[in-house]
């Protein structure tokens, strides 16, 4: 018998975790304890682009799906992990650095990039030198029409990114960045 394993495939939150420069920073303050108030609460401040986060149409379509209106079975379900491990910092993916494993990538299959990139986290470099999605590769991907696309890097490429963005999410992609763990699976 086949017994499933969980793994968090998250990186953590906490109080001044770092994320994209530009994006609210996050905050985890003690609101109450038990001494004050006879429980505790805390209070969480954070970005819809902290750590590990999807990406659903409405982050660059006004009329585009919410996340609460996801069709689930896009992020739930048996993924393919692509081991792309020799990658250099700042390299941008094409179509030929995933034609090794295309058998693999089809109509609404879930795409995992394994870089190892998350390992860089909290260190500034994750957030701008890590191998990137082209706008060759993200058309390429549109036309199979997976379901989504697994990253490790905090974004799909650090210039093009509304253009990498726009053909994922337009093509109903749900992108997943920031990553971790992936050598766990």
């Amino acid at each position: 018998m086949n017994v499933a394993r969980i793994i968090d495939l998250t990186l953590p939150i906490y109080h001044g975790a770092p994320t994209m420069p530009l994006d609210p920073k996050c905050a985890v303050i003690v609101h109450h304890t038990i001494d004050s108030m006879k429980y505790n609460i805390t209070q969480l401040i954070i970005s819809t682009h902290q750590g590990t986060h999807l990406d659903a149409p409405y982050h660059f379509f006004d009329d585009g799906v919410t996340v609460d209106k996801l069709d689930l079975h896009k992020c739930v379900g048996n993924a393919h992990v692509l081991h792309l491990t020799h990658v250099k910092p700042g390299y941008a993916l094409k179509p030929e650095d995933l034609e090794p494993f295309e058998s693999r990538i089809s109509r609404d299959s879930r795409i995992l990039v394994r870089t190892n990139w998350w390992r860089r986290f909290p260190k500034k470099e994750y957030f701008f030198d890590g191998p990137m999605i082209s706008p060759e590769l993200a058309r390429w991907l549109a036309k199979r029409r997976i379901a989504m696309l697994g990253l490790e890097t905090p974004g799909v490429h650090p210039i093009e990114w509304e253009r990498v963005h726009k053909i994922l999410l337009g093509a109903e992609i749900v992108i997943v960045e920031g990553l971790a763990y992936l050598n766990r699976i």
